[in-house]
């Protein structure tokens, strides 16, 4: 059984952490590095509900992509939401560690592991790290179907593909305009798009897109948008961090036990789809601006 020190550093040799950004917290949050590692879990957030989870599995590590606090504390308290995990991780013999930026921008990263979801073929970074003379790692990735499709075939494909939360997918442009080249980039992407009308994509898919970004840059140029939840964009690399972590502990004769949690904590528990019976083709409102159309209380038509 390898000691926790062993496997941190083995961690910190996929995603070193001296390439996260220097705003993110990356690293081991709680642990004894002299503890023994069995079993380890992987997961997107480090939530209360995972770690139970961990409790339950026997684990004796958690590794996480998000931290827990990104912005410091003052303190642990069991009391607050935050203190409360690390309590029960502390309680139950197990470590805590995360790595967030410096697995998005590895080779592979989180980004990888989408377009591997999706079963994309991967042409290169989105935006290249200067530091890899490879050309290989960075954020994002620029990427190729294996067969052009509609993007609204597109769409249906990733919602099957990817896993599945309330939110869904929300889909901006032509849904009959054929798409080959897909720039992805998991986790919050909005601050991508220079890049992505550079990269000569059809199609960017990522999450958390704000209103402004997504319609200026629709309407600059005839990009499509597919925009999914946070946690869902991010879910596939927990798969292929723990298959990192197998192929280590097999090459040291660790036996470790990897399991990846499929606890969805994805923040949005349900969808209310919108009622478009009062619509046109085109998305207007079947109602003129001039009509006596009964309004409810806010003022928005019925």
């Amino acid at each position: 059984m390898p000691a926790l020190s062993e496997v941190l550093a083995a961690l910190d040799a996929l995603w070193p952490p001296e390439r996260a950004e220097q705003w993110d917290a990356v690293g081991t949050v709680c642990g004894d590095p002299r503890a023994g590692v069995e079993r380890v879990l992987f997961a997107v957030d480090p939530v209360q509900e995972v770690v139970e989870e961990a409790v339950r599995l026997g684990a004796d590590l958690l590794v996480t992509h998000h931290p827990l606090y990104l912005r410091g504390t003052t303190t642990v308290a069991a009391d607050t939401f935050k203190g409360r995990v690390v309590h029960t991780l502390i309680k139950h013999d197990i470590a805590l560690h995360v790595a967030h930026t410096n697995a998005d921008t590895a080779d592979p990263g989180v980004s990888d592991a989408l377009a591997g979801a999706l079963d994309l073929r991967v042409l290169g970074p989105l935006v290249p790290d200067p530091g890899d003379p490879a050309g290989r790692r960075g954020l994002g990735r620029v990427c190729e179907l294996v067969h052009p499709m509609t993007l609204a075939e597109f769409g249906r494909y990733a919602a099957k593909r990817l896993p599945a939360t309330a939110q869904g997918l929300r889909i901006a442009g032509d849904p009959e305009r054929e798409v080959r080249r897909v720039a992805v980039s998991g986790g919050s992407g909005d601050s991508l798009f220079d890049d992505v009308r550079a990269a000569g994509v059809d199609v960017f898919l990522t999450a958390d897109l704000r209103h402004h970004p997504a319609s200026e840059a629709t309407q600059r140029t005839p990009l499509a948008l597919v925009d999914a939840a946070h946690w869902a964009t991010e879910w596939p690399w927990c798969e292929q961090a723990a298959a990192q972590l197998d192929e280590i502990s097999d090459r040291h004769g660790w036996n470790l036990r990897t399991h990846v949690s499929r606890t969805v904590t994805d923040p949005w528990t349900a969808h209310a789809a919108s009622d478009t019976s009062g619509a046109t083709t085109d998305g207007a409102f079947a109602a003129s601006a001039t009509d006596h159309t009964p309004t409810n209380t806010t003022g928005a038509p019925r």
